[in-house]
């Protein structure tokens, strides 16, 4: 199994952070794509995805990139893909490229977009994916989609690059059904239902069964059979104080969160139980900065 370290802070410098993970042991390195982020009840510029991972590749060199996700409502899955191969070259081979679907009406109607409904968002997704897809596997695109009419000719460059792998994250029917089976790697994030007014409900988070996780899988295998799967793990450890108040609100058993916030060794040992799952990867995505520091000795020691 392969953990992935998710850059949460907007505060923390993204070198000397990728050189500390990568020094932990972290086999991945993720940044998300956000204009802005609200920090205490204030909004706090985030660091710009493109400009993040290249820092990472910089103060590297072991350890796999991935972005967690490139937003689909801020960009142009065109534009996507000229990153990404960028990032393919740059980074001599490490990149993984990750595209998602976006959530965060706050942030989109600061900047004067709409969330779409959740069926458009999923359908702009999964037109977005197939546009990417051929890009990577063909090198052109004629698409005259309801959203993307895109008309992109064979083109030179990056013809020694090897194609990067195509990450997506899904945990809705469409999703599951229109964007999995084009995937790679296929993250599923349990807690869909928890964002999908736009923000997060921590009581719909808490509420989630462990069985909704195994039905999950059960969906992606029916449509991506040969794919490797990612769980989207929202955790922390007890040093903080919104991990205390989540490990509260997740303490039935059956609950698929149970467990992730509370000591790192107890925290670590539940992360490694997702193996059982089927998955090849955890996507760790901490209430902390801090927590990257406290799990490595139990995952990687």
């Amino acid at each position: 199994m392969k953990f992935i370290a998710n850059l949460m802070d907007p505060g923390v410098d993204p070198a000397s952070w990728a050189a500390d993970r990568e020094a932990e042991g972290w086999d991945v390195l993720a940044a998300s794509d956000h204009y802005f982020l609200p920090i205490g009840g204030r909004a706090r510029w985030f660091p710009h995805l493109w400009v993040t991972v290249s820092q990472m590749a910089a103060a590297t060199s072991r350890v796999q990139l991935t972005s967690t996700f490139v937003n689909n409502l801020l960009r142009s899955p065109v534009e996507f893909v000229q990153a990404s191969w960028s990032m393919q070259w740059v980074s001599g081979g490490r990149w993984q490229a990750g595209l998602g679907a976006g959530w965060n009406r706050a942030e989109l109607e600061a900047v004067g977009l709409e969330l779409p409904s959740p069926r458009q968002r999923a359908d702009r997704y999964a037109e977005a994916v197939r546009v990417v897809r051929a890009l990577f596997d063909d090198g052109r695109c004629a698409l005259a989609g309801e959203y993307y009419s895109v008309d992109v000719p064979a083109m030179d460059g990056f013809a020694d690059v090897e194609r990067p792998a195509l990450v997506g994250s899904v945990g809705g029917p469409r999703t599951i059904a229109r964007v999995a089976p084009l995937l790679d790697r296929v993250e599923l994030k349990a807690s869909s239902a928890a964002t999908r007014g736009g923000r997060t409900d921590h009581a719909a988070f808490a509420a989630i069964p462990r069985r909704h996780l195994v039905e999950l899988v059960d969906r992606v295998r029916r449509v991506n059979e040969g794919a490797e799967l990612t769980f989207y793990a929202r955790c922390g450890t007890t040093h903080d104080p919104l991990a205390r108040h989540l490990a509260d609100l997740v303490d039935d058993e059956d609950a698929l969160y149970h467990g992730l916030f509370g000591e790192p060794e107890a925290v670590a040992d539940r992360l490694r139980g997702f193996a059982e799952y089927g998955f090849s990867h955890v996507d760790v995505s901490p209430t902390s900065a801090e927590a990257f520091a406290h799990f490595a000795p139990h995952l990687f020691g």
